[in-house]
């Protein structure tokens, strides 16, 4: 499966959330230098309203600002099922917000004032882990799709297929012909477009 080309180029842009003007310009300024796309927002809640969190990229967010904090926003992200991979930034740190951070799934928790490189090279990791991220969740939307082309017999015969089952022992364990069941295993393997019980064991894996 090849990823769409357009969430590929959403993949590349960052998300700055800072409540102080000049440091999201001065971000945009120096994340710009990677080549990507920059969108700047001065709250977590301009931020949510505007962007949606199954698109991947990266967010950088500082922790302390009016109303919705950084680790706040992390947080909504985690439960909307978010792919963006997050790079929290802060003035005022200590160790519980950065345990905070990286139990939320934050790719680095970054003091101010900070190296650029440092924030440069932990943004270029953070695009990267989205894209994977986001090329195992299309996979996976994927094959629920073929999956639920099968009728409920179908996918009990495939699953005795990849349990092993000759097509006699599937017959008598679900009350049916021989002849029945590979029919429905010839549906199975055309329906999820597979060519072995190899494939068709890979494909209910990657199912879950």
């Amino acid at each position: 499966m090849t990823a769409d080309p357009k969430s590929a180029v959403a993949s590349r842009t960052v998300y700055v959330v800072d409540d102080d003007p000049a440091m999201r310009h001065s971000l945009a300024w120096l994340i710009g230098a990677l080549g990507v796309s920059v969108e700047s927002f001065g709250s977590g809640e301009e931020f949510l309203r505007a962007v949606r969190p199954d698109r991947p990229g990266c967010l950088v967010t500082d922790v302390r600002m009016p109303g919705m904090s950084g680790l706040e926003l992390q947080d909504t992200l985690a439960r909307a099922g978010s792919l963006l991979a997050v790079v929290v930034i802060t003035g005022h740190g200590d160790v519980p917000m950065a345990a905070r951070a990286f139990r939320g799934g934050a790719v680095d928790f970054i003091e101010k004032p900070f190296n650029d490189q440092l924030l440069l090279d932990r943004i270029h990791e953070a695009l990267e882990a989205s894209m994977r991220a986001w090329t195992v969740h299309a996979r996976k939307t994927e094959v629920r799709s073929l999956l639920a082309r099968l009728t409920p017999r179908e996918r009990q015969v495939a699953d005795l297929v990849v349990a092993g089952k000759l097509n006699k022992v599937i017959a008598a364990e679900i009350n049916l012909s021989p002849k029945t069941v590979e029919l429905h295993r010839h549906n199975v393997m055309e329906k999820l477009e597979v060519g072995s019980v190899a494939d068709l064991t890979r494909l209910l894996i990657e199912a879950e």
